[in-house]
This record gives structure tokens, C-alpha cells and sequence, in this order.
């Protein structure tokens, strides 16, 4: 789906930059443009990529204490 349509960047393209290590808003545009047209997609954006990153982010397992 599209996201920002102004430069074209789709919810799988804020995905693939979360997992290369996008960390932030300002670096996601950088990387493809997308909130520096009329900025409507900022929002979305951000929640997109929030959720890619804390996705990618394991718990660490649980291990049972040895008797």
C-alpha cells in the first residue's frame, strides 16, 4: 500500500528500511523521501515503521532453572 504518495514509498519499502537499520523518522526520509512533500504521511509512517523495529526486536527465551 502506499504511504506517501508524493514520492512513491510504499508500507513494504518503510519495512525493508526498518529492517536495514532505519532507525528514526528523519533517517527514513533521508533514505526515500517520503514526508518531505506535503508531510501527510508523516504520521502513518511513523507508526509503520515503530511497529517494523519493535517486530524485530526478540524477547530474550525464558529458560528453565536446572534442579
Amino acid at each position: 500500500m502506499y504511504v506517501c504518495i508524493c514520492h512513491g514509498v510504499t508500507d513494504q519499502d518503510i519495512r525493508n528500511a526498518a529492517d536495514a537499520g532505519c532507525g528514526s523518522m528523519a533517517e527514513l526520509t533521508m533514505r526515500t523521501g517520503l514526508g518531505s512533500g506535503c508531510g501527510t504521511c508523516g504520521e502513518f509512517a511513523r507508526e509503520i515503521l515503530d511497529d517494523a523495529r519493535a517486530a524485530k526486536v526478540l524477547p530474550l527465551p525464558v529458560f528453565a532453572v536446572a534442579a
